[in-house]
């Protein structure tokens, strides 16, 4: 059996979304410029050939890899009086160094650095799940050990 993988319920909404529009919009642009590009003939030294083969090789990986992902799911709902430790769905305010940052704890698949949010078994997101308000965690980080002082969990 499969491990189970966690999301939250924006992430599973994001990855259906996502799903919906490489099945049904994006494959079958991708097979259409597919048979454009055959009937043009020699495929040989066909460049757009070459190109619509590919794309339509790395849509269709993606829709397994989709569909693999939405097969396992578990969608983590934390319960509103449990929000006083760290779990997947928490918004977590931390401080470092006098710099006070937030980032949603969310499943591996939906992780975004950019955007905040951190897988719970990235090196951050393991030091803080199951962590409350005022605790101190240290994470190995390749600069050093920076250290982290929860401010709220929400």
């Amino acid at each position: 059996m499969k491990k189970k993988i966690l999301l939250t319920k924006e992430g599973l909404e994001d990855l259906k979304e996502e799903y919906d529009v490489i099945k049904n919009k994006k494959r079958p642009y991708a097979v259409k410029r597919l048979a454009t590009a055959k009937s043009l003939g020699d495929l040989s030294e066909n460049s757009e050939y070459s190109a619509a083969i590919e794309e339509l090789t790395f849509i269709d990986g993606r829709i397994d890899e989709l569909e693999d992902i939405l097969r396992y799911v578990e969608v983590v709902s934390v319960p509103k009086k449990a929000m006083s430790t760290v779990q997947i769905g928490s918004q977590v305010t931390v401080r470092e160094n006098g710099n006070k940052d937030m980032f949603h704890i969310v499943g591996e698949w939906e992780a975004n650095p950019r955007d905040k949010k951190i897988s719970h078994t990235s090196p951050l997101g393991i030091a803080l799940m199951g962590k409350k308000k005022g605790e101190k965690v240290e994470v190995d980080a390749p600069m050093g050990k920076v250290a982290y002082q929860i401010v709220e969990v929400k």
